[in-house]
């Protein structure tokens, strides 16, 4: 059975998130405060969590990080926090979503199969990915048609490297754009999201099947990007 911890300081919305996570048959342990949800964490570890961000004793953004310390255990960060910069801040501390309050408990259900589905499926080896007609091999970094494993298409080094981290992380994770730049260009660049619009518009009209309305690699406006397989 699937284990999710739930991590919110209101009984209401703990109880409300536990009724309906058993009901689709997960396992679910709950936390009201931080150092409890750290406890539980170690004790029974779970398959997710679902963290509120406005913890008592240990505020949401100190668990997340003593997490991700030890764990790669996929996180939903749940907040009546709206703010983009707020999102991305946390997104780069590690969570794999964040979803504000209120919401509807559908979205958060499928959601949370999503970030699992992304687990079960991540190759933490990978080196082979394919978009369109073309393969990507991480470690001879060279890029192929599928077909033909002759017929070669050239990157730039700054290419492959936008392309590179991208593909790193399982598929469907979004990667901000801060920690794209801050990987490729360095420490100081994180502001600079325009870099990133040049690169992956001249990545699509190398990779896409259709450049206009990409497959495989996406935007997120305002967050990062993801690679859908």
């Amino acid at each position: 059975m699937t284990r999710i911890l739930v991590v919110d300081d209101e009984p209401h919305a703990r109880k409300d998130l536990q009724i309906n996570l058993q009901a689709d048959r997960y396992v679910v342990d709950v936390a009201a405060d931080g150092r409890q949800a750290l406890v539980e964490a170690i004790s029974n570890p779970p398959d997710a969590v679902i963290l509120d961000l406005g913890m008592p004793q240990t505020e949401g953004h100190r668990v997340l990080q003593a997490l991700r310390a030890w764990s790669k255990v996929p996180i939903i960060v749940v907040s009546t926090r709206s703010d983009a910069d707020e999102k991305v801040a946390v997104l780069d501390a590690g969570a794999d979503d964040y979803v504000t309050k209120p919401f509807a408990m559908k979205e958060l259900l499928a959601r949370l199969r999503a970030v699992l589905r992304r687990r079960s499926r991540a190759e933490p080896s990978r080196t082979i990915a394919h978009i369109g007609e073309w393969t990507i091999d991480l470690n001879s970094s060279t890029v192929h048609r599928a077909d033909n494993d002759g017929d070669r298409l050239r990157l730039t080094p700054t290419e492959w490297n936008v392309l590179e981290i991208l593909l790193r992380h399982p598929p469907g994770k979004l990667v901000t754009s801060r920690q794209i730049l801050r990987h490729v260009w360095g420490p100081g660049h994180e502001n600079k999201t325009h870099y990133l619009r040049i690169y992956f518009a001249s990545l699509r009209r190398k990779l896409e099947p259709d450049p206009a309305s990409p497959r495989y690699l996406l935007t997120e406006p305002g967050m990062g990007y993801r690679f859908e397989p």
